[in-house]
């Protein structure tokens, strides 16, 4: 009986810790799904239009992907400061990160517009293979192009937007960004259906109208973040005299910027590399493009649930550190660790039977349907493992342990998997089914490392005075 008291004691939370978990973040999950229903329902419709289409935009978004990590690493060194800043108070320290946080998004946009407007071609050129027919392979050219040259004005409102609602979740109001992604789900929808297919009056664009209604989306998101925050200033104390003189103290400049560059490398290589081991899968072909791109978008649906959950643990953490309760901090982590693993444990069973159907939705070949099956099984399966490495990735970072977290994230992705899906795929005949099992499942490697992390307590620190 003292055992499983004990037990209980040490996994389970009464019903104000739940509360507090599903309070922060419910929210955050309904804004991170609604946004991803909304690609989704943007990937569906351009995958009505045809493989070529969706294969185009499919690569693309490979490099959106790569540029919205980079913007949610940049802002993450900053958040774990404003985080314990919150937690002690302290809200002209919380106004310096913020400052930081738009500096960074600045030069994160101008780098990302040089990119896609200089290298779109070279870019998309690299997922095509030339195992496929010519026509093919120029008609996805010619939709990728055509949508990047639009989707890139998009890069502006999504980082802006996003070191606003860093700042804006640290203080506990996950609502606001939630509210705004409603507001741009309406818009990006009715023009989506609008724009792709020429309904209500409109021109038929097709990718280009796809990419035109993201942007404004985009916009729309954006903008209701940040009349938010500076109309409710009694919510939001770090916004007085925040453009005033726009200064940060040089001692915490270089704190974030130690704090924060391992993180944003580490997004941004991590995501290079997931974007690379896409581009190893593209040497099979573009059927397994447009079936990893169809399992890809659901998975993205389902998987907004552990990734919110990780970045709840972060946040609430982040919080219990900077107030200095290192024993509460290690108590909770250890009963968030184990919700976020029974939930995603429901998750990936709520996949499985997702998998014969979804792929039927699109106007697609029946290989790339039958693949794309597979796919989705084998990440339903893989669920609760990316569930805990991430969530080791959170409990790592709150701490200012983000060194190690560039060592866990970075190292691993480019000295394992990427070796492993460049061999498999160039080196061998390997069946795409066998190999795709074999590098997703390679990260077991990195479930045991995350462990011993986590259980060895050098994440339990305090970073702010």
């Amino acid at each position: 009986m003292n055992t499983k008291t004990n037990w209980k004691e040490k996994y389970l939370g009464d019903k104000a810790f739940y509360i507090r978990v599903l309070k922060l973040v419910i929210p955050m999950i309904l804004q991170a799904g609604i946004t991803n229903f909304v690609s989704l329902l943007d990937n569906i419709m351009v995958g009505q239009i045809g493989t070529a289409q969706m294969s185009g935009v499919s690569i693309v978004n490979q490099y959106v992907f790569i540029f919205n990590l980079t913007v949610f690493g940049a802002v993450s060194g900053p958040s774990i400061f404003g985080a314990q800043f919150f937690g002690k108070g302290d809200h002209e320290g919380q106004k310096y990160t913020f400052r930081f946080r738009l500096l960074i998004s600045i030069l994160i946009i101008l780098a990302g517009i040089a990119v896609f407007v200089s290298l779109d071609t070279q870019m998309i050129s690299l997922f095509l293979s030339k195992n496929d027919a010519p026509s093919l392979v120029q008609a996805t050219l010619n939709y990728g192009l055509d949508y990047m040259s639009v989707i890139t004005l998009s890069l502006i409102p999504f980082c802006i937007g996003q070191a606003y609602a860093s700042v804006i979740r640290e203080c506990g109001e996950t609502q606001i960004p939630m509210i705004a992604s409603f507001s741009a789900v309406g818009v990006n929808l009715f023009l989506d259906y609008s724009l792709i297919f020429g309904n209500f009056g409109m021109p038929a664009l097709g990718v280009r109208g796809a990419a035109i209604a993201t942007v404004i989306a985009k916009i729309t998101e954006a903008l209701v973040m940040i009349l938010w925050a500076h109309t409710h200033r009694e919510k939001n104390r770090y916004i007085d005299g925040l453009f005033r003189n726009f200064h940060i103290p040089k001692d915490l400049t270089k704190e974030m910027i130690k704090k924060g560059l391992p993180l944003l490398c580490n997004e941004f290589m991590w995501a290079a590399g997931m974007s690379l081991i896409a581009q190893c899968y593209s040497v099979r072909g573009l059927d397994v493009v447009a079936a990893r791109n169809i399992a890809s978008t659901l998975n993205n649906m389902f998987n907004v649930v552990f990734i919110q959950m990780g970045a709840s643990i972060g946040i609430i953490i982040g919080q219990i550190l900077g107030a200095g309760k290192r024993k509460e901090a290690r108590a909770v982590n250890t009963k968030l660790l184990f919700f976020t693993m029974i939930v995603s444990t429901v998750i990936g069973l709520c996949m499985l039977p997702l998998a014969a159907v979804f792929p039927t939705i699109y106007n697609t070949e029946t290989a790339v349907r039958s693949l794309a099956s597979y796919m989705i099984v084998i990440q339903a399966l893989a669920t609760p493992m990316w569930t805990y490495t991430n969530a080791c990735y959170f409990v790592l970072r709150c701490g200012g342990r983000t060194g190690i977290t560039f060592l866990f994230d970075f190292v691993f992705t480019w000295a394992v998997m990427i070796p492993l899906a460049f061999l498999l795929t160039h080196l061998t005949s390997m069946d795409i089914h066998l190999l795709f099992f074999i590098v997703t499942f390679s990260e077991m490697l990195k479930v045991a490392v995350g462990y011993f992390m986590v259980r060895s307590d050098i994440w339990v620190n305090t970073i702010v005075d």
